[in-house]
């Protein structure tokens, strides 16, 4: 493995079987998952594998140290999740959630403070917990999660039903309720009850919801522009919006996709495969590229201070701030326009991840044969 200073700045490619400990042929990586400083694998047999920074138990696995190797996160004893599996898992600053096999919710780390706020992990109180802990509430109201999204001091939840809850510090209006005080269990958006929700997103400090219509709604902080609201709002370090508002300007009439929340900017994908970004102080609205009309976007994540593309071929570009290496261009220097990573021109990625200083794609093998999933798991680039 690498030391902790190492950093690349090109794409390289990771040797999954070795990595993660898989010596059983049948097994494949089923999709990797990077968050803010730190990392995830979901296996096809529902094992997960954590890494990264650890200093308030969001790995899951027991302890605060940091974890320097991708480890299996073996569930408390008795625990439920031992016996379904790892569906989805979301990784945030201080805080993680993790979606079983069943739709079960299970979220570990940082559970709140009386400076910080309370109800970070949904469970009626502030205790942190060390390991996955079972929302319970949510199982008692018969609740299944289909996906979660996990901000700085909360969580959001989009339901089987198509219901969006949320939970953690109220402040910002993060919860999207009006109300700023903070909520110790998961409760619906109460703007949002009539709409059928399909994607979520959020941010540090705010939230992105997409109906099915293709509408986009954003809520929370807004200091960045990061709601992408335009400059009706006012916006400075107290920029806020409370409640679920439609993102409109140039995004009116197209139908949202795919969307995506980085740490103060976000990003959303049409059906026509246009590119829109905003926030980071840079765009206050949805902004499109004219540089990516040829190509048809699928997929966009976004990190801190920069946003990679997925193309319809297989394509990836990156732009944004390269201090860290994270454009793959074989330097550091910003990039104001998404720009083509040569390192992979000659391979298919399928999928995308970004944290706020690293991100994982994957790729089809030499031949085109796909795994499970779409992906293949002995050519993740990293």
């Amino acid at each position: 493995m690498l030391d902790r200073g190492t950093k690349f700045d090109y794409p390289r490619e990771l040797d999954v079987k070795r990595a993660f400990g898989i010596d059983n042929e049948g097994v494949t990586v089923k999709h990797m998952e990077c968050g803010p400083s730190s990392s995830a694998a979901i296996l096809s047999d529902g094992t997960c594998l954590t890494w990264g920074s650890n200093d308030s138990g969001q790995l899951g696995h027991g302890h605060k140290n940091d974890v320097l190797v991708p480890t299996v996160l073996k569930p408390p004893e008795g625990s439920p999740l031992s016996a379904s599996g790892v569906s989805q898992i979301k990784l945030g600053n201080s805080t993680s959630a993790i979606i079983d096999t069943k739709g079960d919710l299970y979220t570990f780390g940082f559970g709140g403070s009386a400076l910080s706020g309370m109800g970070c992990l949904g469970h009626g109180d502030a205790d942190s917990r060390l390991a996955p802990a079972l929302v319970e509430s949510l199982v008692e109201d018969g609740v299944y999660a289909s996906q979660v999204a996990v901000g700085e001091l909360h969580m959001t939840v989009l339901t089987t039903e198509g219901e969006t809850l949320t939970t953690g510090v109220g402040s910002y209006g993060r919860l999207g309720n009006l109300d700023t005080d903070d909520q110790l269990y998961f409760e619906p958006v109460e703007m949002l009850a009539g709409d059928d929700v399909v994607q979520i997103a959020a941010g540090l400090a705010f939230t992105l919801a997409l109906t099915s219509d293709g509408v986009l709604h954003s809520w929370g902080r807004n200091d960045k522009g990061q709601l992408g609201q335009g400059a009706g709002l006012s916006v400075d370090i107290y920029a806020m919006e409370a409640l679920p508002r439609p993102i409109e300007s140039q995004l009116e009439g197209r139908r949202v996709t795919k969307i995506a929340a980085g740490h103060s900017h976000a990003a959303a994908i049409t059906a026509d495969g246009e590119l829109f970004i905003w926030g980071s102080n840079i765009f206050l609205e949805p902004q499109a590229f004219p540089s990516l009309l040829h190509s048809k976007m699928v997929d966009v994540a976004c990190g801190e201070n920069y946003t990679v593309a997925l193309s319809e071929d297989g394509r990836l570009f990156t732009h944004g701030k390269g201090k860290t290496g994270v454009l793959g261009m074989a330097s550091t220097k910003n990039l104001n326009q998404p720009t083509l990573v040569e390192g992979l021109a000659d391979r298919k990625a399928t999928g995308i991840s970004a944290g706020y200083a690293h991100m994982a794609c994957w790729v089809e093998d030499a031949a085109g044969a796909e795994a499970e999933g779409g992906k293949d798991e002995g050519n993740k680039e990293k």
